[in-house]
């Protein structure tokens, strides 16, 4: 009699299921809830409309805004990727925190490398379902179409994301370390730094010593490209490679941290008693 064949927890296959698993769990989580699915969308339309009826208001007394029809509002949308991008990231992490299930996953045979892979996917599929309808109504209100950015939009929509899963990784190791009293980091971080990213204005803008610091985050030059496309028509690849390699720095920087972090959290035997 021969014995069943078990597959090996540790192939590829079994890590794909596992994370095809938590991914599954959390669009079970958003599907059974029109009030997350609401909460997708409300906050960008009512984004995308203020600075849309800004900017009209602008275009009629600014010649450099009539020039420049739809600068700010692609500025608004392309700032909605990184931080609705971070935020599907925490949410679906702080899911886990709200119910106290994170120690339960932890002790599985889901691995820290797959956890995250499968709230990096869930990131991407909350953004889509919350910033494609406002796009399309952001091209019916105001004739702004994001999609005809073309390939440029592409390179912008993945230097975002990448920054987005950076700094929700850095949040979501101090979350899980400190517990729910450091949650309020899960939802500002992005916030900190927007200041410095130059979503609404060049970086020469800003003084001269905080200058170097802003081109030292990867959406600076994402805004700053996408401000060079709708001004004068010019793609700046290079720049958008400037952004791809900091953006490389930054990833193994926020992985490296929520390792870290979850490690402490092993260490000192917080992982079972996590709570508010």
């Amino acid at each position: 009699m021969t014995e069943p064949i078990v597959a090996s927890p540790h192939g590829p296959l079994a890590a794909a299921r596992r994370i095809a698993a938590m991914v599954l769990r959390y669009a079970y989580l958003i599907r059974g809830s029109w009030t997350r699915v609401l909460g997708l969308v409300y906050w960008p339309f009512v984004q995308m409309l203020m600075w849309g009826f800004l900017q009209l208001h602008l275009a009629e007394t600014s010649s450099l805004f009539a020039q420049a029809a739809g600068m700010l509002i692609g500025a608004v949308l392309l700032w909605d990727v990184l931080f609705r991008g971070k935020i599907g990231f925490a949410v679906c992490f702080l899911e886990e925190m709200w119910s106290r299930n994170m120690a339960q996953l932890l002790l599985s045979p889901l691995r820290a490398n797959e956890f995250v892979a499968a709230l990096s996917v869930m990131s991407v599929i909350r953004l889509c379902v919350g910033l494609v309808p406002v796009t399309i109504l952001a091209y019916v209100f105001f004739g702004f179409n994001l999609f005809g950015l073309g390939l440029a939009l592409a390179a912008f929509f993945a230097n975002l994301i990448l920054t987005s899963w950076a700094l929700a990784l850095f949040s979501c190791g101090v979350v899980l370390r400190y517990g729910l009293g450091a949650e309020e980091l899960a939802w500002s971080l992005a916030f900190v730094l927007l200041p410095l990213c130059c979503v609404y204005y060049p970086v020469a803008t800003l003084p001269e010593f905080l200058q170097p610091f802003a081109l030292a985050l990867p959406p600076t030059h994402v805004f700053e490209g996408m401000r060079a496309l709708v001004l004068d028509g010019v793609y700046r690849a290079d720049i958008m490679w400037q952004a791809l390699g900091l953006n490389a720095l930054f990833l193994a920087a926020g992985f490296t941290s929520f390792r870290l972090f979850l490690r402490s959290t092993r260490v000192n035997g917080s992982l079972l008693s996590q709570g508010e």
